[in-house]
């Protein structure tokens, strides 16, 4: 599956892969696992202290509610409260997350969880077909609510503010290819080093160099604060290149 990259308004780049159609029934079947095991236990317990016996109408319609409605908002409840994943989810590493890579809003969640039964239910399974053929492996409850279903490992974020970049003309080409690897983490590093005004940033500066130097094989003649400017400019590019 191709990975999906995009740009939000708020310069934030996405990079996402779609979950397979497999990684979604397995997550479904570990939670389908999951409900099975907690109405039988539920149903053990309720027979073992002859609940049913001694109970109203009333009495049995609320525990009904009580026990048995967050099996029916099993997957409502759990994206919802917690962060797009249901345990099957959590378990196989995948998320609910919208279109633009921010996480969804609960009309969004109720949206996709109401539509399951068209998805699956009541239609055989039309949903899997959806998925089959959509670029994003997107069910009916997906494209409903703007939401898609992504590996968890290849969900990254960097946050981009283009305002930095104006001074990057469009012919620049960038001189360390190594620069792509680093994260938005390290580059704020070299950026804090390069803006100290201590008596020994000249020293931070030297032991960063050589360190980066070591950890990415540059070799270089030009002085370590210059090639410290040229990374942060190549990563620049490299983060924008996309746009």
């Amino acid at each position: 599956m191709a990975e999906s990259t995009i740009i939000t308004g708020q310069f934030v780049r996405i990079s996402q892969v779609p979950a397979s159609i497999g990684e979604r029934i397995l997550a479904r079947f570990i939670d389908y696992v999951i409900l099975i095991c907690y109405v039988w236990s539920t149903i053990y317990v309720f027979s073992a202290i002859k609940l049913f016996d001694h109970s109203s109408d009333l009495t049995m319609g609320i525990i009904v509610i009580v026990f048995y409605l967050p099996v029916i908002c099993y997957s409502l409840l759990w994206e919802m409260f917690n962060n797009g994943q249901s345990p099957g989810k959590k378990i196989v590493n995948i998320r609910v997350v919208k279109s633009d890579g921010t996480a969804p809003t609960f009309s969004g969640y109720l949206l996709r969880w109401l539509l399951y039964n068209i998805d699956v239910t009541f239609t055989g399974g039309l949903g899997v077909i959806i998925i089959i053929i959509t670029k994003n492996n997107q069910r009916l409850g997906d494209l409903a609510a703007g939401t898609m279903v992504i590996k968890e490992k290849n969900y990254k974020k960097i946050q981009v503010n283009l305002d930095e970049f104006k001074y990057l003309t469009k012919d620049y080409r960038p001189v360390f290819p190594q620069a792509a690897d680093l994260s938005l983490e390290q580059i704020n590093v070299i950026t804090r080093t390069l803006e100290m005004r201590t008596s020994e940033r000249s020293k931070h500066i030297k032991q960063l160099a050589d360190k980066i130097r070591q950890l990415l094989s540059i070799q270089s003649n030009s002085n370590d604060e210059a090639m410290l400017n040229t990374l942060i400019r190549d990563y620049q590019f490299y983060a924008l290149e996309i746009i």
